[in-house]
């Protein structure tokens, strides 16, 4: 977390070179804990309403956002080169604010007697970064186009249970990451469709051939289509993708 939060000041304040001449590691250094888990082992987590549900629920987050750490960083250091500088701007500035996502929430875990760590997780992200390491945008249509937007889709109803249990301290939390978020999809979004241009490719239609090709979960509705517009991420994209393969399209708008 920390480390994160030096880079992005370093980058900032012109401590480091628009270079990309080291490999990137296929994997991130991570500590001894959370047991790292496949998503089929994890236990059942409750949706806020005792206290145990609530910690399981801000782990879970805390370890999305501890992971979102490395995705952004690992987009610099693998496709870098192909971007201008302001390439680096954005995606460390995303970094260093999951660094501070994971903070408040390993902090609010804290609060409630548990900490980053206690419970096990699983490895879902990053096996997203390993099947979209060749491709540039690939990764831009999976990770921030494809995870992070899905995260727009079911933050607010979080945020309600969150509050309808009277933790409005969590609750509080998961608005300040939501509102993040919204601008680190249009990040993604933007450096899509840029390359896109640089690429001449048409945007929608390559974004739902990647996402056919490389994700595997299928697209599932409701989605926060207020939200994701907010962001450049606009129905066109998904939709018939959604509709493909997961039935009618339903929208939550937010």
């Amino acid at each position: 977390m920390m480390a994160a939060r030096a880079l992005a000041r370093d980058w900032r304040l012109g401590r480091l070179e628009h270079s990309f001449d080291a490999a990137m590691p296929d994997r991130p250094a991570r500590p001894d804990r959370p047991e790292l888990l496949p998503p089929n082992r994890m236990p059942k987590r409750g949706r806020g309403g005792s206290a145990e549900g609530r910690t399981a629920l801000l782990h879970s987050l805390a370890h999305i956002e501890f992971s979102a750490i490395d995705l952004a960083v690992d987009l610099v250091g693998r496709f870098g080169v192909q971007f201008p500088r302001a390439f680096v701007d954005d995606w460390l500035r995303v970094a260093a604010d999951e660094a501070m996502h994971f903070a408040i929430l390993d902090r609010r875990l804290r609060a409630l007697g548990s900490h980053y760590g206690a419970l096990p997780a699983h490895d879902g992200l990053w096996e997203a970064a390993e099947q979209t390491a060749g491709d540039a945008l690939a990764r831009l249509a999976i990770v921030p186009l494809v995870l992070e937007a899905r995260g727009l889709d079911v933050t607010p109803q979080t945020i309600e249970r969150l509050q309808a249990h009277g933790d409005h301290a969590s609750a509080r939390l998961l608005h300040r990451i939501y509102t993040d978020e919204i601008v680190h999809v249009g990040t993604g979004m933007r450096w899509f469709d840029s390359a896109c241009a640089a690429q001449g490719l048409a945007p929608v239609a390559h974004w739902r051939g990647l996402v056919l090709q490389y994700f595997r979960g299928g697209l599932k509705p409701p989605f926060n289509d207020s939200a994701r517009s907010q962001a450049g991420l606009t129905p066109d994209f998904y939709l018939d993708v959604a509709a493909s393969g997961n039935g009618r399209h339903t929208a939550v708008n937010r």
